[in-house]
């Protein structure tokens, strides 16, 4: 029964991560006009599915860094206790962020609620190294990075489209914006896949090419029926923005989450997507300053929520 209860949770959580954050590679098309949310969100489906196929080949590094092995011992690590908890506190954490409009890190809410549960579990005797070293360092150091990257990027395409104004028009743009576009949410399924596959391979009926393709599915279905709230944040909220500005965001995205999918680094393409999007909305002074630090507050309750979430979950299973 517990083995059933993880299922349905995990592809539960998988739906809560497509709704969040299938749309963030193609919010640049929509906000810029290039699109319209329906074929954004088409695009978005299709590329984000192919990401997560291809993840059975070149992302399995992340799926061992999100079953909780090295934080905790093995014997909790593989309980389905653990694992349930997991999804249930993460795929909670997601949804209810999705319907207040606020794109958050999935990644951060698994890590927060691996902690929870670990707490509860085993107290103090989390190995706080690991996490601080291969979870919290890469998402903090995402934001940080994107935000001068997409602010020279964009610079940096302006100056060249100023200077080759005659060479490059615009349908060349919108075709390497929707190309952008692509990549990113590649990327994105690519990065987040093994993510949550990884609470599930303790099924014995799953192998790692039947968990990626399975969860794939449910985050297809999460983004085409959910992603309604966090198009129109991602998309206008942050900052408007035109075709060369969208491009830009893009292939700062693109360009970090692919490397670190690479390292097996676990950076949050929605920190890497908001925080690109921001230092172009910087340079172009229309960047919404109110709604960028909502979003920084509710990146900072992440991982607590979670972590609580999970904590009391783990505890009512055990009971």
């Amino acid at each position: 029964m517990l083995l059933i209860s993880l299922f349905i949770a995990t592809l539960f959580l998988a739906y809560s991560n497509g709704a969040n954050d299938n749309f963030k590679g193609v919010a640049t098309l929509y906000g810029s006009g290039t699109t319209s949310y329906q074929t954004a969100i088409l695009w978005a489906t299709f590329t984000t599915s192919a990401g997560a196929v291809a993840s059975i080949f070149w992302a399995s590094t992340l799926i061992k860094n999100f079953s909780g092995k090295g934080l905790l011992p093995d014997a909790i690590a593989n309980a389905p206790e653990f694992h349930l908890a997991v999804a249930i506190a993460t795929g909670l954490t997601v949804i209810i962020a999705t319907f207040m409009g606020f794109p958050i890190s999935t990644t951060h809410g698994l890590t927060g609620s691996l902690v929870g549960a670990g707490l509860v579990a085993i107290g103090l005797k989390v190995n706080f190294a690991a996490l601080g070293n291969s979870f919290i360092l890469p998402l903090l150091l995402s934001p940080i990075i994107a935000v001068p990257l997409g602010a020279g990027i964009y610079s940096l395409s302006r100056y060249i489209n100023s200077k080759l104004r005659l060479l490059i028009n615009q349908r060349m743009i919108d075709k390497c914006h929707f190309l952008s576009a692509g990549i990113v949410s590649f990327a994105r399924g690519l990065n987040d896949t093994p993510k949550i596959v990884s609470l599930i391979l303790i099924i014995e009926y799953f192998s790692i090419q039947g968990g990626m393709i399975t969860i794939a599915i449910a985050m297809a279905l999460g983004g085409l029926l959910n992603s309604q709230r966090i198009a129109e944040t991602m998309s206008t909220k942050i900052t408007s923005m035109n075709h060369t500005q969208g491009l830009s965001a893009n292939i700062v995205t693109g360009v970090l989450v692919i490397a670190a999918s690479q390292f097996g680094l676990p950076v949050s393409t929605t920190h890497v997507s908001v925080g690109s999007i921001f230092g172009v909305g910087l340079i172009t002074k229309k960047a919404n300053a109110r709604v960028f630090s909502q979003i920084l507050l509710s990146w900072i309750l992440t991982l607590p929520i979670a972590a609580i979430i999970s904590g009391i979950t783990y505890r009512l299973l055990q009971g």
